[in-house]
């Protein structure tokens, strides 16, 4: 992994050819350190047996995902722009868990290198993320894919051969729609520099940006096509590929597909209706829909683009943005949040309950997707919820001690465990950054970026005295 990021440092020089790569140093010197790191590693380990125990796999899974958010930045790090080890850390693990949060301001007159880099990043944090969730933690017995998981989540030799067909269609996919992206935003306006960067980011939903503005630079169809794409970013890449193989409208029977399209088609629609009735100008339902539909695919996305302040949209809809950074999209996207079906299992367990209290004799199945949902599914979805709500409290309590507001040190706390991007409020909100944040603030949201991303029970399990005395 550390050979591979090196070799993607170095994509910004030979992309930008060199000419507007201020920084190409950095990104040698940087390459050629991560480049030693893994070949150190290789050379050190290379006749060594690979021993696949769940206990080395987490270690596996959480440190890799941790050093290689700290290599990251480094080109931030060794840049002439004297980012600080805070920042550059932020950044860097910002990016590659597609979080999208960002230190950075004046980003349109930034080093072209920087901003490719953060890009890059991004995408590569995508490809990672569903990689991880498809193979690494179902096998681990962690994250909602355990729900979804066939032949390819189980590491025997048997299984091996399909793990390898899915991985080649998963990168496929990707590929394919990274490229689309890319090429639709530059034939609707965009500069090819800028349809680079966000068709990256897109598909990634990472959200970081080329502009201050956000995506609020660009016209109303580049808002539309990127809310396709980042709806495309947020559902499970494994369906595509078993549409891919033949299995024909498999995608849309899934039921978290149905119910995180629902909210984007009906949410956005009565948001603007809402905002329709409280506006005290002109109202242009049109351009107002599109707004709408944008910032609130990013939110539930976790892409964290915005196309205006929506935190200034009203009380109603700064709420509602609060609990729409909660929801995230479906288990083996790259996007992240608590995940469409948690809250789809929480409504079966709460039926049932209900059943049982009329009818305490019942017996009862419980399914999902057309599959038995297990009781340690469902405890494993209970200790998720109880741990994401008990970090959320404790980030949030370590951001107020710094002096930090009530909104700022909530939201903070959220998006950086969502991996939404920007939060609420004047200082992290849609039309601020999280650079005024004391140093302390950073490292500790770089932190809990990280633990988001990867489910936070596997980080808390590997750093619980238990693991290392079982």
């Amino acid at each position: 992994m550390f050979v591979l990021l090196s070799i993607f440092m170095t994509l910004p020089v030979f992309l930008l050819l060199g000419s507007e790569a201020p920084n190409a140093a950095s990104f040698v010197e940087s390459a050629s350190i991560v480049f030693g790191i893994g070949m150190l590693g290789i050379a050190s380990t290379y006749r060594q047996p690979r021993d696949l125990k769940p206990r080395y796999m987490f270690v596996l899974t959480v440190s890799s995902w941790f050093i290689i958010a700290l290599l990251s930045s480094l080109p931030f790090y060794l840049s002439d722009d004297g980012i600080s080890a805070a920042d550059a850390f932020f950044e860097g693990a910002s990016g590659i868990t597609t979080t999208g949060a960002t230190v950075f301001s004046g980003l349109d007159t930034m080093d072209r290198d920087l901003l490719l880099w953060r890009s890059i990043l991004q995408w590569i944090g995508g490809i990672g993320i569903i990689g991880m969730f498809v193979a690494v933690l179902p096998f681990l017995r962690v994250g909602g894919m355990r729900l979804f998981a066939t032949e390819s989540s189980e590491w025997t030799d048997k299984a091996l051969p399909r793990m390898k067909t899915l991985s080649r269609g998963l990168l496929f996919v990707y590929l394919a729609f990274s490229t689309i992206a890319v090429i639709t935003y530059w034939l609707s306006g965009m500069t090819l520099f800028d349809a680079f960067n966000h068709g990256l980011t897109s598909i990634a939903t990472g959200g970081f940006s080329t502009s201050d503005l956000s995506m609020g630079k660009f016209n109303n169809l580049i808002l539309v096509e990127a809310s396709f794409f980042m709806m495309i970013g947020s559902l499970p890449f494994f369906l595509f590929v078993r549409e891919l193989h033949g299995q024909r409208g498999v995608l849309f029977r899934d039921q978290q597909v149905r119910l995180f399209l629902t909210i984007l088609l009906v949410v956005p629609a009565l948001l603007t209706l809402y905002r329709w009735a409280v506006s005290p100008v002109p109202f242009d339902p049109f351009h107002n829909y599109i707004a709408t539909l944008f910032n609130v695919t990013s939110v539930v996305t976790t892409t964290g683009y915005a196309s205006e302040d929506y935190s200034a949209w009203g009380p109603l809809a700064f709420v509602l943005f609060f609990f729409l950074m909660f929801i995230g999209g479906c288990s083996g996207s790259t996007s992240g949040g608590m995940k469409i079906f948690r809250f789809q299992l929480s409504l079966i367990i709460l039926r049932e309950q209900m059943i049982r209290l009329l009818h305490p004799r019942a017996v009862l199945t419980r399914n999902y997707n057309g599959r038995a949902v297990s009781d340690d599914i469902i405890a494993s979805m209970i200790a998720y919820t109880f741990i994401f709500l008990l970090c959320m409290l404790l980030i949030t309590v370590a951001l107020a001690a710094m002096q930090l507001d009530f909104v700022t040190s909530l939201t903070g706390a959220l998006t950086a465990l969502t991996n939404v991007g920007p939060g609420l409020g004047d200082i992290i909100g849609p039309a601020g950054n999280f650079g005024p944040l004391p140093d302390a603030a950073k490292w500790i949201l770089a932190v809990g970026m990280l633990m988001g991303r990867l489910e936070i029970l596997s980080v808390v399990i590997v750093f619980s005295p238990a693991f290392w005395r079982s």
